[in-house]
């Protein structure tokens, strides 16, 4: 009865040692928890230091660059109308092919050119002409110049009309290009033929330069000052290879040279203003002044340009492009019985408008070229000789682009510009197709 009394005297403190039981149990799973992830801590921690000790010798063994080093400057491109490279380089492939026709015969066409400026004829061909597949490669060399390089493949063959290296990282707004490029004389010049507004150059380029343009071999420098508008100048030496302005034999060794000096200015939201002033001259030995001749002398070319670009938005948008040429020769034209002094005093200009409309699909535009604007004067052993009319042309183009990959242009002449009064009314049916990527042309 007495051990019946005790036990009954203890029942009320059974929970609450049974309470006390739970908590250690508790306090020690704790206690063996935080045990394990301390070392678990410990163990990252030890990983971590692992990791910077390595990434610390993997920056002492790379190459040191210099201080002033330019960041490499990702080059992008569009298409020829798109695509960005680095690593490897951006080609392309545009092809320029045309359909034409004219009121004269096809041999009355071989046989025509611009009497007293240039003996070379049009080069157009009645029928289906293919003007060239120009294939277009481009790449950054290093963060310290670009190449370039331009290779047309016509009918007679592949040549390479561009092949050149630009510099990225000099100091003071310079730049130097060399190798073969295209001038930066005029507007232009500068520019390849199938991203021309017209399908054929005006008058005073193929007058005074070729159809072609000018490009040669040679070295340029050019100058960004630091200016509130933009501002370029421009030096260029070349070897002077031109068959129509200077001729490879004329002088051993580089013979031309060109200066010139661009600028543009924006004003509104929607306009802009280019302009600029060009110089080439150099010495000559070309077979392109009289037929059957030789002219050997200097020759010297002057280029005023002005261009109003409107531009609404990528879908609409009008532009007027001008430039005036005018060129100087002296020197002596030989025959076959005679070497007598040749004096030219000769110029140029066209003016062109270009409207852009339908979601940025449609263009069409007209142009005027004419020469013998100022000056015409071609004075042979003292005497001025006359060659008939004044050349002129008005031309007028629509074109449609399904893409920013191919265009369909239509374009006619009404060209006044033979001596023999007669009208040259010829159309033009332009197809242009590009593949790949392709640098962005200049503004």
């Amino acid at each position: 009865m007495k051990r019946f009394f005790v036990i009954l005297c203890f029942i009320p403190f059974i929970p609450a040692f049974c309470q006390a039981g739970d908590l250690e149990a508790r306090i020690a799973a704790l206690e063996a928890t935080l045990k394990q992830q301390s070392q678990t801590i410990s163990d990252q921690q030890k990983i971590i230091e692992g990791l910077k000790t390595e990434m610390e010798t993997l920056k002492a063994q790379a190459p040191q660059q210099p201080v002033n080093a330019p960041a490499p400057v990702e080059n992008k491109a569009t298409g020829l109308f798109g695509s960005s490279s680095l690593m490897n380089p951006n080609i392309s492939v545009v092809l320029n092919t045309y359909a034409y026709s004219s009121n004269l015969k096809a041999s009355e066409l071989a046989s025509r050119s611009i009497k007293g400026y240039n003996t070379q004829p049009s080069g157009m061909e009645k029928g289906f002409n293919f003007d060239s597949a120009e294939l277009y490669i481009y790449s950054p060399v290093d963060p310290y110049f670009n190449f370039y390089t331009t290779i047309p493949v016509s009918e007679d063959g592949a040549e390479v009309e561009e092949a050149y290296v630009v510099t990225t990282a000099l100091p003071g707004g310079l730049q130097v290009k060399g190798g073969k490029f295209k001038s930066s004389f005029g507007r232009l010049n500068s520019q390849h033929s199938h991203v021309w507004d017209f399908a054929d150059a005006p008058l005073a380029y193929r007058a005074f330069i070729g159809g072609e343009g000018f490009d040669d071999k040679g070295v340029s420098v050019n100058y960004l000052p630091s200016t509130p508008f933009y501002l370029t100048l421009g030096a260029e030496l070349f070897q002077g290879d031109s068959e129509v302005l200077f001729g490879k034999d004329a002088k051993n060794g580089p013979h031309a040279f060109s200066l010139y000096a661009k600028t543009a200015f924006d004003f509104g939201k929607h306009s802009s203003i280019l302009t600029g002033a060009s110089m080439l001259t150099g010495y000559t030995l070309t077979d392109t002044a009289a037929p059957d001749s030789t002219f050997k002398g200097k020759s010297s070319l002057y280029d005023l340009e002005f261009t109003y670009k409107w531009k609404r938005s990528k879908f609409k948008g009008f532009t007027v492009q001008s430039e005036y040429l005018y060129r100087t020769q002296d020197g002596t034209l030989y025959g076959t019985t005679f070497a007598d002094p040749l004096k030219r005093r000769q110029d140029g200009f066209y003016v062109q408008a270009v409207y852009l409309f339908g979601l940025g699909r449609w263009r069409v535009g007209t142009r005027y070229d004419r020469l013998s604007l100022f000056n015409d004067s071609y004075i042979l052993d003292s005497a001025d000789l006359y060659f008939g009319r004044d050349p002129y042309r008005i031309s007028a183009m629509a074109e449609y682009n399904p893409t920013e990959f191919s265009r369909i242009r239509l374009q006619y002449n009404h060209d006044r510009s033979f001596s023999d009064g007669r009208t040259n009314r010829e159309w033009i049916l332009q197809f242009i197709f590009g593949i790949g990527a392709h640098a962005a042309h200049a503004y």
